[in-house]
């Protein structure tokens, strides 16, 4: 009779591999890597913080539900962004999905070198202090819990602790990001539902 050991459990030392270790190499490249992504379609998001130098903001494709219970998220963001030192650095954050209509917010947050903050007319804060842009029709406040950090990205794991959600009116069509262009959604684009 063959008998095998059970795998031993991940830890959370080896749940935070960084990429200085081997068993972060691949024969792909990151051109490929960001090529194959471009095929991909991505709900947009504007993720907003106070840091130590003030409001930041940065646009993500890349905000994944990890668990409704607990309420979990998660985003990444890479080194190279402008805002990532104060993004990487905050304890909580504010994260809008946007509608088309908000697509300036999305184009101003992921724009380089320009103060995102500059028209007060855009933005407010929440009683607890996070920059927010009240526009956006659905928002999240959230706690930073645990981040991986590796030599280009940061993934930041996000305990949300409220929501605003507006009406269906409020909402409009939905910001989509899709080989490096904006599109909005509309009920022609439907397919079927699930």
């Amino acid at each position: 009779m063959h008998t095998t050991t059970p795998t031993a459990p991940r830890t959370a030392e080896r749940a935070h591999i960084t990429d200085d270790e081997a068993l972060l190499t691949s024969d792909l490249s990151a051109a490929e890597f960001a090529a194959a992504f471009r095929r991909y379609p991505g709900g947009v998001a504007v993720v907003t913080a106070d840091s130590a130098l003030g409001p930041v903001a940065v646009t993500v494709t890349s905000i994944v539900s990890v668990s409704a219970d607990p309420p979990l998220f998660a985003f990444s963001i890479g080194h190279q962004a402008s805002t990532a030192t104060g993004i990487r650095n905050a304890d909580s954050y504010v994260v809008h999905f946007l509608g088309s209509e908000q697509l300036p917010i999305a184009e101003l947050c992921a724009t380089s070198g320009v103060d995102r903050f500059a028209d007060r007319s855009l933005w407010s804060r929440l009683p607890t202090g996070e920059p927010y842009f009240p526009s956006a029709p659905v928002r999240i406040v959230g706690q930073r819990i645990d981040q991986l950090d590796t030599a280009s990205a940061s993934l930041i794991l996000v305990l949300a602790k409220e929501s605003h959600i507006g009406t269906e009116t409020d909402a409009g069509p939905p910001l989509v990001y899709h080989d490096r262009g904006w599109h909005e959604l509309s009920s022609q684009s439907q397919l079927g539902r699930r």
